[in-house]
């Protein structure tokens, strides 16, 4: 470089050391108020996603526990069923979330085993969830990596085709 190229003109800003620079958030720029780590954040705004989920997830439930998915006409046929008479692996979820909303677990087990425990891994998540947003801790969800993605799709793989073999009678719906 040339000599002129490393004096500092009058009037210029002084230079800037890297490590002087304060830390930037997304694209370059200084962090927004918004984007604050979650201890900074009040209690209120912490636990709003939580909360809100829990509120979302109960009235779903509410709704499935007042609407009796026994009685015809109040749902929909599932279409796999209708039409090969093939159980899919969500065959039984209504009907397993009727029983969760009025405290049968066995017969929510009977159901949809897979349902039941699907609902038990989403407590586990959202316990957990509320835990860390109550103490300021941050909250990631979780990151599967495809081996997970397989391995879920293997299990639902074979619950159903465990539930459609004459000795699966027990995960029938």
């Amino acid at each position: 470089m040339s000599e002129r190229a490393h004096r500092i003109r009058p009037g210029a800003p002084p230079a800037v050391r890297w490590e002087d620079r304060p830390a930037a958030g997304p694209r370059g720029r200084p962090p927004a108020a918004s984007e604050a780590p979650a201890a900074a954040r009040p209690p209120q705004r912490r636990l709003a996603a939580p909360l809100g989920t829990l509120a979302a997830v109960t009235a779903a439930f509410a709704y499935v526990g007042a609407v009796d998915p026994h009685e015809p006409g109040h749902y929909p046929v599932c279409p796999l069923l209708h039409l090969t008479g093939i159980y899919c692996p969500a065959c039984g979820g209504l009907r397993s979330a009727y029983a969760v909303a009025h405290g049968d677990l066995v017969s929510a087990l009977g159901a949809n085993a897979l349902a039941v425990a699907g609902y038990a891994a989403f407590a586990l998540f959202w316990a957990t969830w509320l835990a860390r947003a109550t103490r300021g801790r941050p909250t990631r969800g979780p990151r599967p990596r495809a081996g997970h993605w397989w391995a879920l799709g293997g299990l639902a793989l074979a619950f159903t085709v465990l539930r459609n073999l004459p000795f699966g009678t027990g995960l029938v719906p």
